[in-house]
C-alpha cells in the first residue's frame, strides 16, 4: 500500500517544526509496511484549505498517487471547523483514498469504527450549520431593528431611456455600459417600459 504523509504547523508555531509529527508518521509507515508516496508540508494556519501543499495533496490524491493519507492529528490536517474537516474527509474517499490518524486511532477510513466516527462527526456538522444558520438570523434581525437596509441597493434605472436608447438601435451591452448597470438589469428595465 502507498501512503502519502501529511504535516502541519502554524506560523505562531514559534520553535515547532513538522519534523517532529514527520519521524512519527515514517516509523508508523515503516512498521506497517507501507510505501511511502510523498509527504506533504505546510506551515502555515490549518484555518483555511488555501494550502499549496494541502491541496497538492489533494490533486494527487484525485489520480489516485497514493492509497491512504497518513496525518498525525486530525487538527494538523485541518483547523477549518468539524463541517469542512468532514467535506476533506469525504473528498479523501470519493477519490477512493483512505485516511488514518497517527494519534486519533478511531480516525481510520479502514477502522472497524469508521462509520460510527463518521457519523457522530457528521451530527456534529450538522449541528454547526445549524449554530451558523440561527447566528448569521440573529444577527440580520438585529440589524434590520437598527434601520440598517440589507442587500444590494437599489438602481433607479429610467425604463424609459432604456426604450428610446433601444429605439436608436443601441444594444443592450451598449445600454448597459453607457447606464452602468448589468445586461440583465437592461433587459428587465426594457420589459418595464
Amino acid at each position: 500500500m502507498k501512503v502519502a504523509l501529511y504535516g502541519r504547523i502554524s506560523t505562531r508555531d514559534k520553535g515547532q517544526d513538522t519534523e517532529n509529527q514527520l519521524v512519527q508518521l515514517r516509523e508508523f509507515a515503516a512498521k506497517s509496511g507501507w510505501a511511502i508516496h510523498g509527504e506533504y508540508i505546510d506551515r502555515e494556519s490549518g484555518s483555511t484549505a488555501d494550502r499549496e501543499q494541502f491541496q497538492a495533496m489533494f490533486k494527487d490524491a484525485s489520480q489516485r498517487k497514493f492509497d491512504t493519507l497518513l496525518f498525525w492529528s486530525l487538527d494538523r490536517l485541518s483547523r477549518e471547523g468539524v463541517l469542512e474537516t468532514l467535506q476533506h474527509l469525504n473528498r479523501l474517499t470519493s477519490y477512493g483514498v483512505g485516511y488514518r490518524s497517527f494519534t486519533e486511532q478511531y480516525f481510520d477510513s479502514c477502522g472497524v469504527f469508521r462509520d460510527a466516527v463518521i457519523a457522530i462527526v457528521a451530527t456534529v456538522a450538522k449541528q454547526e450549520r445549524v449554530r451558523i444558520s440561527e447566528r448569521t438570523r440573529a444577527g440580520l434581525a438585529v440589524a434590520r431593528a437598527k434601520g440598517k437596509v440589507l442587500g444590494r441597493p437599489s438602481l433607479n434605472v429610467d425604463p424609459v431611456e432604456v426604450a428610446r436608447l433601444r429605439t436608436e438601435g443601441h444594444s443592450f451591452r451598449a445600454i448597459a455600459d453607457k447606464l452602468r448597470i448589468s445586461v440583465a438589469t437592461a433587459h428587465a428595465a426594457s420589459k418595464t417600459a
